[in-house]
Protein backbone atom coordinates (compact mmCIF):
# COMPACT_ATOMS: atom_id res chain seq x y z
CA UNK A 1 0.00 0.00 0.00
CA UNK A 2 1.16 3.37 -1.06
CA UNK A 3 1.27 6.17 1.12
CA UNK A 4 -1.66 8.45 1.71
CA UNK A 5 -1.46 12.04 1.75
CA UNK A 6 -2.70 13.86 5.23
CA UNK A 7 -6.81 14.61 5.54
CA UNK A 8 -7.24 18.18 5.43
CA UNK A 9 -9.89 18.95 7.84
CA UNK A 10 -10.92 16.25 11.01
CA UNK A 11 -14.30 15.89 11.98
CA UNK A 12 -14.72 18.39 15.16
CA UNK A 13 -15.61 15.28 17.43
CA UNK A 14 -12.30 13.73 16.70
CA UNK A 15 -10.57 17.03 16.65
CA UNK A 16 -12.16 17.44 20.48
CA UNK A 17 -10.61 13.71 21.35
CA UNK A 18 -7.42 14.68 20.04
CA UNK A 19 -6.90 17.89 21.73
CA UNK A 20 -8.54 16.43 25.06
CA UNK A 21 -6.87 12.48 24.92
CA UNK A 22 -3.60 13.15 22.95
CA UNK A 23 -2.82 17.10 22.42
CA UNK A 24 -3.44 18.06 26.62
CA UNK A 25 -1.44 14.99 27.28
CA UNK A 26 1.64 14.18 25.26
CA UNK A 27 4.02 16.49 27.19
CA UNK A 28 3.38 14.09 30.20
CA UNK A 29 4.30 11.34 28.16
CA UNK A 30 7.13 12.62 26.64
CA UNK A 31 8.03 13.20 29.92
CA UNK A 32 7.75 10.18 31.12
CA UNK A 33 9.61 8.72 27.63
CA UNK A 34 12.31 11.05 28.58
CA UNK A 35 12.86 9.63 32.36
CA UNK A 36 12.97 6.46 31.09
CA UNK A 37 15.19 6.52 28.54
CA UNK A 38 17.50 8.85 30.55
CA UNK A 39 17.62 11.55 27.65
CA UNK A 40 14.94 14.26 26.77
CA UNK A 41 12.94 12.83 23.79
CA UNK A 42 9.78 13.60 21.61
CA UNK A 43 6.85 12.81 20.07
CA UNK A 44 6.30 13.26 16.21
CA UNK A 45 3.12 12.33 15.14
CA UNK A 46 0.68 13.72 12.65
CA UNK A 47 -3.73 13.07 13.47
CA UNK A 48 -3.97 14.09 9.66
CA UNK A 49 -1.87 12.26 7.83
CA UNK A 50 -2.91 8.90 10.99
CA UNK A 51 -6.67 9.53 10.18
CA UNK A 52 -5.66 8.79 5.97
CA UNK A 53 -5.40 5.08 6.65
CA UNK A 54 -8.22 4.79 9.62
CA UNK A 55 -10.58 2.16 9.25
CA UNK A 56 -14.38 1.78 10.85
CA UNK A 57 -13.35 1.51 14.81
CA UNK A 58 -11.38 3.19 17.82
CA UNK A 59 -8.54 4.85 15.51
CA UNK A 60 -11.50 6.39 13.41
CA UNK A 61 -13.60 7.44 16.17
CA UNK A 62 -11.28 8.06 18.57
CA UNK A 63 -7.83 8.73 16.94
CA UNK A 64 -6.95 10.82 19.65
CA UNK A 65 -6.99 8.30 22.58
CA UNK A 66 -5.51 5.70 20.16
CA UNK A 67 -2.24 7.83 20.10
CA UNK A 68 -2.54 8.31 23.47
CA UNK A 69 -2.31 4.19 24.00
CA UNK A 70 0.26 3.62 21.30
CA UNK A 71 2.66 5.85 23.38
CA UNK A 72 1.97 4.27 26.43
CA UNK A 73 2.62 0.81 25.12
CA UNK A 74 5.84 2.29 23.57
CA UNK A 75 6.86 3.59 27.26
CA UNK A 76 5.88 0.28 28.71
CA UNK A 77 8.02 -2.12 26.22
CA UNK A 78 11.27 0.61 26.81
CA UNK A 79 10.36 0.32 30.00
CA UNK A 80 10.87 -3.76 30.04
CA UNK A 81 13.76 -3.47 27.49
CA UNK A 82 15.64 -1.07 29.69
CA UNK A 83 15.51 -3.74 32.46
CA UNK A 84 16.59 -6.43 30.45
CA UNK A 85 19.38 -3.84 28.74
CA UNK A 86 20.63 -2.14 31.13
CA UNK A 87 22.52 0.93 31.18
CA UNK A 88 25.09 0.09 28.41
CA UNK A 89 22.38 -1.05 26.01
CA UNK A 90 19.97 2.05 26.93
CA UNK A 91 22.64 3.78 26.19
CA UNK A 92 23.11 1.93 22.26
CA UNK A 93 19.41 2.62 22.04
CA UNK A 94 19.88 5.66 22.49
CA UNK A 95 22.79 6.26 19.90
CA UNK A 96 21.01 4.31 17.18
CA UNK A 97 18.06 6.09 17.73
CA UNK A 98 19.97 9.40 17.76
CA UNK A 99 17.42 11.70 16.74
CA UNK A 100 15.29 10.77 20.12
CA UNK A 101 11.98 10.49 18.48
CA UNK A 102 9.00 8.11 18.21
CA UNK A 103 6.54 8.29 15.66
CA UNK A 104 3.88 6.51 13.85
CA UNK A 105 3.86 5.10 10.16
CA UNK A 106 2.12 2.86 8.00
CA UNK A 107 4.20 -0.35 7.19
CA UNK A 108 4.29 0.40 3.48
CA UNK A 109 6.78 -2.44 3.01
CA UNK A 110 4.36 -5.12 4.70
CA UNK A 111 6.66 -6.51 7.57
CA UNK A 112 3.86 -7.18 9.50
CA UNK A 113 0.61 -8.53 10.27
CA UNK A 114 -0.95 -5.81 12.68
CA UNK A 115 1.98 -3.86 14.25
CA UNK A 116 6.00 -3.15 14.22
CA UNK A 117 9.05 -1.17 14.41
CA UNK A 118 11.93 -0.05 12.84
CA UNK A 119 14.66 3.06 12.88
CA UNK A 120 14.69 5.22 10.41
CA UNK A 121 17.01 8.47 9.80
CA UNK A 122 17.60 8.17 13.44
CA UNK A 123 14.08 8.23 14.56
CA UNK A 124 12.28 4.95 16.22
CA UNK A 125 9.06 4.07 14.05
CA UNK A 126 6.01 2.83 15.49
CA UNK A 127 4.26 1.00 12.30
CA UNK A 128 0.97 -0.47 11.78
CA UNK A 129 0.03 -2.37 8.48
CA UNK A 130 -2.78 -1.33 6.00
CA UNK A 131 -6.09 -1.35 7.47
CA UNK A 132 -4.82 -2.28 11.24
CA UNK A 133 -4.30 1.33 12.67
CA UNK A 134 -5.27 0.64 16.17
CA UNK A 135 -4.58 -3.16 16.44
CA UNK A 136 -2.30 -4.34 18.76
CA UNK A 137 -1.07 -1.43 19.90
CA UNK A 138 0.95 -2.64 22.66
CA UNK A 139 3.04 -5.17 20.97
CA UNK A 140 4.46 -2.34 18.60
CA UNK A 141 7.87 -2.24 20.69
CA UNK A 142 7.22 -5.87 21.77
CA UNK A 143 11.37 -7.46 22.63
CA UNK A 144 11.93 -8.95 19.74
CA UNK A 145 10.90 -6.50 17.29
CA UNK A 146 12.54 -3.80 19.26
CA UNK A 147 15.90 -6.10 19.26
CA UNK A 148 15.42 -6.31 15.47
CA UNK A 149 14.87 -2.81 14.69
CA UNK A 150 17.91 -2.07 16.73
CA UNK A 151 19.95 -4.98 15.05
CA UNK A 152 19.29 -3.67 11.42
CA UNK A 153 19.06 -0.51 12.04
CA UNK A 154 21.91 1.78 10.00
CA UNK A 155 25.00 2.98 11.78
CA UNK A 156 25.05 6.64 12.48
CA UNK A 157 27.26 8.34 10.29
CA UNK A 158 29.66 9.50 12.96
CA UNK A 159 29.77 6.06 14.98
CA UNK A 160 32.51 3.46 13.84
CA UNK A 161 30.81 0.54 11.95
CA UNK A 162 30.35 -2.09 14.87
CA UNK A 163 30.86 -5.85 13.73
CA UNK A 164 28.71 -7.18 15.92
CA UNK A 165 24.66 -6.57 16.51
CA UNK A 166 23.36 -4.72 18.81
CA UNK A 167 21.57 -7.93 20.58
CA UNK A 168 25.40 -9.70 20.25
CA UNK A 169 26.66 -6.25 22.25
CA UNK A 170 24.25 -6.41 24.94
CA UNK A 171 24.41 -9.68 25.71
CA UNK A 172 28.32 -9.27 26.21
CA UNK A 173 28.00 -6.54 27.79
CA UNK A 174 25.26 -8.05 30.76
CA UNK A 175 26.33 -11.51 30.56
CA UNK A 176 30.20 -11.71 30.21
CA UNK A 177 31.75 -8.58 30.95
CA UNK A 178 30.74 -8.78 34.36
CA UNK A 179 31.63 -11.92 35.40
CA UNK A 180 34.87 -12.61 32.95
CA UNK A 181 37.47 -11.38 35.36
CA UNK A 182 36.27 -13.75 38.16
CA UNK A 183 35.95 -16.54 35.88
CA UNK A 184 39.52 -16.11 34.83
CA UNK A 185 40.74 -15.61 38.21
CA UNK A 186 39.19 -18.87 39.09
CA UNK A 187 41.04 -20.74 36.65
CA UNK A 188 44.26 -19.12 37.14
CA UNK A 189 43.98 -19.99 41.05
CA UNK A 190 43.21 -23.63 39.93
CA UNK A 191 46.53 -24.25 36.95
CA UNK A 192 48.29 -21.85 39.59
CA UNK A 193 49.10 -19.23 37.05
CA UNK A 194 48.49 -16.19 37.61
CA UNK A 195 47.84 -14.17 34.71
CA UNK A 196 46.42 -16.65 32.53
CA UNK A 197 44.73 -15.15 29.70
CA UNK A 198 40.90 -15.98 28.47
CA UNK A 199 40.19 -15.02 24.34
CA UNK A 200 36.69 -14.80 23.47
CA UNK A 201 37.35 -14.14 20.15
CA UNK A 202 33.76 -13.10 19.63
CA UNK A 203 34.15 -11.29 16.46
CA UNK A 204 35.56 -13.78 14.69
CA UNK A 205 32.69 -16.38 16.45
CA UNK A 206 29.52 -13.75 15.27
CA UNK A 207 30.88 -14.15 11.87
CA UNK A 208 31.16 -17.69 11.53
CA UNK A 209 27.71 -18.02 12.93
CA UNK A 210 25.97 -15.64 11.30
CA UNK A 211 27.31 -16.67 8.35
CA UNK A 212 25.66 -20.21 8.86
CA UNK A 213 22.54 -18.76 9.83
CA UNK A 214 22.18 -17.43 7.03
CA UNK A 215 23.31 -20.64 4.93
CA UNK A 216 20.52 -22.13 6.91
CA UNK A 217 18.21 -20.10 9.26
CA UNK A 218 15.33 -22.77 9.40
CA UNK A 219 18.03 -25.23 11.29
CA UNK A 220 19.44 -22.33 12.86
CA UNK A 221 18.12 -20.74 16.13
CA UNK A 222 16.95 -17.13 15.46
CA UNK A 223 18.15 -15.50 19.09
CA UNK A 224 21.90 -17.28 18.68
CA UNK A 225 23.15 -13.41 18.85
CA UNK A 226 21.46 -12.67 21.63
CA UNK A 227 23.24 -15.66 23.27
CA UNK A 228 26.92 -14.89 22.12
CA UNK A 229 28.08 -13.62 25.66
CA UNK A 230 26.29 -15.84 27.25
CA UNK A 231 27.48 -19.42 25.77
CA UNK A 232 30.74 -17.77 25.75
CA UNK A 233 30.81 -17.42 29.84
CA UNK A 234 29.41 -21.10 29.86
CA UNK A 235 32.61 -22.31 28.14
CA UNK A 236 34.47 -20.82 30.23
CA UNK A 237 32.22 -22.42 33.20
CA UNK A 238 32.32 -25.35 31.84
CA UNK A 239 36.06 -25.02 32.05
CA UNK A 240 36.04 -24.87 35.53
CA UNK A 241 33.48 -27.81 35.81
CA UNK A 242 36.29 -30.17 34.36
CA UNK A 243 39.55 -28.41 35.71
CA UNK A 244 37.78 -29.41 38.99
CA UNK A 245 36.52 -32.98 38.18
CA UNK A 246 39.89 -33.88 36.75
CA UNK A 247 41.48 -32.94 39.60
CA UNK A 248 43.98 -30.30 38.00
CA UNK A 249 44.04 -28.32 41.36
CA UNK A 250 45.03 -30.98 43.20
CA UNK A 251 47.44 -32.72 41.06
CA UNK A 252 50.34 -30.90 40.38
CA UNK A 253 51.60 -33.11 37.34
CA UNK A 254 48.69 -32.15 35.76
CA UNK A 255 49.34 -28.54 36.61
CA UNK A 256 53.08 -28.73 35.20
CA UNK A 257 51.79 -30.71 32.07
CA UNK A 258 49.12 -28.03 31.25
CA UNK A 259 51.83 -25.25 30.97
CA UNK A 260 53.90 -27.39 29.64
CA UNK A 261 51.86 -27.62 26.35
CA UNK A 262 50.07 -24.42 27.06
CA UNK A 263 53.11 -22.46 27.08
CA UNK A 264 51.64 -19.27 25.92
CA UNK A 265 48.71 -19.17 28.69
CA UNK A 266 45.92 -18.61 26.83
CA UNK A 267 42.47 -20.56 26.82
CA UNK A 268 40.46 -19.16 23.70
CA UNK A 269 37.21 -20.02 22.07
CA UNK A 270 36.79 -20.75 18.51
CA UNK A 271 34.21 -21.81 15.79
CA UNK A 272 36.01 -24.67 13.59
CA UNK A 273 34.71 -26.19 10.24
CA UNK A 274 34.99 -29.87 11.98
CA UNK A 275 35.79 -31.45 14.93
CA UNK A 276 38.60 -34.17 15.83
CA UNK A 277 37.37 -36.09 18.93
CA UNK A 278 34.24 -35.31 20.01
CA UNK A 279 30.54 -34.75 18.08
CA UNK A 280 29.53 -31.50 19.88
CA UNK A 281 32.39 -29.92 21.36
CA UNK A 282 35.89 -30.63 22.40
CA UNK A 283 39.56 -29.30 23.05
CA UNK A 284 42.87 -28.56 21.51
CA UNK A 285 46.54 -27.70 21.58
CA UNK A 286 47.51 -25.89 19.03
CA UNK A 287 50.84 -23.58 18.94
CA UNK A 288 50.80 -22.98 22.85
CA UNK A 289 47.31 -22.44 23.14
CA UNK A 290 44.48 -24.45 24.80
CA UNK A 291 41.53 -23.88 22.25
CA UNK A 292 37.62 -24.67 22.86
CA UNK A 293 35.61 -25.41 19.91
CA UNK A 294 32.73 -26.60 18.49
CA UNK A 295 31.04 -26.47 15.39
CA UNK A 296 28.39 -23.69 14.20
CA UNK A 297 26.15 -26.00 14.13
CA UNK A 298 26.95 -27.74 17.86
CA UNK A 299 27.66 -24.30 19.20
CA UNK A 300 26.04 -24.07 22.51
CA UNK A 301 25.72 -28.15 22.66
CA UNK A 302 26.96 -30.04 25.94
CA UNK A 303 28.69 -27.24 26.57
CA UNK A 304 30.28 -28.42 29.84
CA UNK A 305 31.70 -31.48 28.51
CA UNK A 306 34.17 -29.06 25.96
CA UNK A 307 37.48 -29.75 28.15
CA UNK A 308 36.65 -33.40 29.11
CA UNK A 309 39.24 -35.33 27.32
CA UNK A 310 41.77 -32.05 28.25
CA UNK A 311 44.59 -35.01 29.95
CA UNK A 312 44.63 -36.81 26.62
CA UNK A 313 45.44 -33.49 24.55
CA UNK A 314 47.90 -32.47 26.75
Amino acid sequence: MSKLPPVEKLPLVLRKNIRDEWDNKKPDLEQKLSDTLTAPWTVDVNPNQLYAYAEEGYAKESLGSCIAEYINGAIYRLKEFKDNAGEDGLKELNTICYAHTITIDLDDASRFLYCGADIHEGKLRILFAPGKLGTNIDYALDREVLLKALNEAPTPASEEVATLSFAARSDISKEYDPKAEDIRAQIANILSKSDIKLSPNFDDTFAKLREASEANKADFRSDWDGLLGSFTRLYWEGLIYQLKYQKFDEDELLREGFHEAVEKGEIAFRIVDALKHDSYCECEVEDGVLYLQCTAKTWGANIDNAAQGLVDRL
